[in-house]
């Protein structure tokens, strides 16, 4: 997911057009914005849910194929992780790979806070990168980088690649990690504007300036099963984990264990899997 949050802005043109609606029209148009506003709320969210997806199966099944996609780095390269959030991906490289530079970037502070206790030796960097960045320092600083469940999160995914790329050097290549299948009503309600197919990944990816080296489906069957449990339970599961603050019932916590078993039987690169892996490339030049 993108760790942070998205403020939605509008011109000033724009705001001229919405106060000549009738009223009726301006009443939905403020409840959608208030709606993304409150589902963009990623301090709260990290605040609420954090523990529990530490130990949800399908962040662990993702971290595990970008720790193989991350593959032999050399010594004191250096790892950026996109929308690092809680720093759960980082503090598993960081296990592994602990001679290996580490640097986070994300918005929401209450995330980054919780970042920094789990990897003290990593460094966070609070940005907006739907935004042109000031990368400072880390301008071209990184040999690698992950962007793992953000970019569903993003209402311009593709200038949202075009500002990682000021943190890369030339040549550097992209992890990326995006949902495909259907969207379940716990997706809606945490933010995602869309999922990807291997040809709307694939467009986003080169209209965002870097070259795409390979796009995988994984996770068939048991992580699309999972999904497909997912979306069956609609508001059950946002009741649920709200009615719990983001802790697992314990018939929900036996049902993730035993997902996080089948999922070691998954493929990692089929025809119908719902979890999208892209490898990309950051130019030498750019595009």
């Amino acid at each position: 997911m993108y760790r942070s949050i998205i403020v939605a802005t509008i011109s000033a043109a724009d705001a001229r057009r919405i106060a000549d609606l009738p009223s009726r029209f301006r009443t939905i148009l403020s409840y959608k914005a208030s709606m993304r506003t409150q589902r963009d709320d990623w301090d709260s969210h990290w605040t609420n849910y954090a523990d529990s997806a530490e130990r949800n199966p399908a962040q662990l099944y993702r971290q595990q194929l970008l720790l193989t996609l991350l593959g032999d780095l050399q010594s004191e390269q250096r790892v950026l992780d996109v929308g690092s959030g809680t720093g759960d991906l980082i503090a598993l490289i960081d296990q592994h790979r602990p001679d290996l530079a580490l640097l986070g970037v994300e918005m929401s502070p209450a995330a980054i806070a919780i970042a920094e206790r789990k990897v003290p030796r990593a460094q966070f960097v609070e940005a907006d990168l739907t935004a042109p960045p000031d990368p400072g320092v880390y301008m071209q600083w990184a040999d690698v980088a992950t962007c793992s469940e953000v970019l569903e999160h993003v209402d311009d995914p593709s200038s949202f690649l075009r500002n990682v790329a000021s943190f890369m050097k030339p040549g550097a290549e992209l992890i990326i990690t995006v949902p495909s299948g259907p969207m379940s009503a716990f997706d809606h309600h945490i933010g995602h504007r869309r999922h990807f197919t291997t040809q709307s990944l694939g467009d986003v990816i080169d209209s965002g300036g870097f070259e795409v080296v390979k796009i995988m489906r994984s996770g068939f069957p048991f992580f699309n099963l999972y999904r497909m449990t997912v979306v069956m339970r609609g508001q059950r599961l946002i009741d649920d984990v709200s009615k719990d603050n983001g802790h697992e019932s314990k018939s929900a916590e036996v049902v993730m264990a035993g997902f996080r078993r089948l999922f070691r039987f998954n493929r990692s690169d089929s025809k119908r899997g719902w979890q999208l892996v892209a490898v990309a490339r950051n130019p030498r030049e750019a595009k």
